[in-house]
């Protein structure tokens, strides 16, 4: 049976990429306009496809972002009853040979946690485990919504009644990612990059971007990310709370605000993956009734050498 890997070259070749990835990925699956706006927010990115007797069988996109210039960012995905016969380890080549023109000499990919032949694949080869993204699940559907009950002072508006608020957002982001678990060697873009590439993507949306003000300083946000791939389930994007406001319950409440607008638009589900490290988010979850489910882990190797 003969096989190969190249980059996909054609609209056609990128869509039969995705396919492969929502297959083997149902909970992430996302649409090429969603693609699209990823790959503007990288500084260089490539998706190449594994064939076999003519047919694409296999996956393997690789970016580099500018958080982390030094780590191409990528996913190596054969369709499940294709594997084992060394589609994986082409891809994973092809993607090296591109990291390796680029000066990047170390892979980050994730595994699905309840994947344990990919978890072995990837440690014989030297790769080690640096973050463990648990999945939580609410179930909408037979949920009433809790009051959003901030704190005294506190105010949540959706971002869209207040679109000036912009910077003051930022503000808060440069903390909160900053004290994300694994996020610690990430670079913070400049307010006009995060702007575009984090807050006006294919997936945001103002009215889904819910901001805590006291006064008219702002001290909290939590967004959502929306995909026409899953139109009943609503991914919590990230949810920051200012250092010195913390412990406050700001948090909750606009988690809370979140649920509520989520069972308003008619949302079945809310979906979110935290860092097991970060604990008070997750209680707060559990708190709220979200429950686990396999997640992803992100597993960091070096570029696999040239065939001879």
């Amino acid at each position: 049976m003969a096989s190969l890997v190249r980059r996909t070259a054609r609209r056609e070749e990128e869509q039969q990429s995705l396919e492969i990835y929502n297959t083997v990925w149902p909970m992430d699956a996302v649409t090429m306009k969603d693609v699209d706006s990823f790959k503007q927010s990288t500084l260089a990115y490539a998706d190449h496809l594994a064939w076999l007797d003519d047919k694409p069988v296999g996956s393997g996109f690789v970016a580099i972002q500018p958080q982390r210039p030094d780590v191409g960012r990528a996913g190596v995905i054969v369709l499940p009853r294709f594997r084992r016969r060394g589609l994986g380890t082409a891809l994973y080549r092809e993607v090296s040979r591109w990291c390796a023109a680029r000066g990047v000499d170390t892979i980050e990919a994730p595994v699905a946690e309840d994947d344990e032949a990919s978890y072995a694949y990837a440690t014989r080869r030297n790769f080690v485990e640096v973050e463990r993204n648990g999945r939580m699940i609410l179930d909408l559907t037979a949920l009433e919504p809790a009051p959003v009950d901030a704190p005294p002072g506190i105010n949540i508006l959706t971002w869209a009644e207040r679109p000036e608020l912009a910077e003051g957002i930022y503000r808060v982001a440069v903390e909160a990612y900053a004290d994300v678990p694994g996020a610690e060697n990430e670079e913070m873009e400049s307010f006009g990059d995060w702007l575009a590439h984090d807050m006006r993507g294919s997936g945001d949306r103002p009215e889904a971007t819910f901001v805590a003000l006291a006064g008219d300083e702002v001290v909290g946000y939590a967004k959502f990310s929306l995909t026409a791939a899953q139109p009943s389930v609503a991914h919590h994007d990230m949810t920051g709370v200012k250092r010195t406001w913390r412990g406050r319950g700001i948090a909750g409440a606009l988690k809370r605000a979140q649920i509520g607008w989520a069972k308003q638009q008619g949302y079945e589900r809310l979906a979110t993956s935290n860092e097991l490290r970060n604990a008070p988010i997750r209680r707060l979850n559990e708190r709220l009734g979200y429950r686990p489910t396999p997640g992803r882990v992100l597993m960091r190797g070096p570029l696999l050498p040239p065939a001879d």
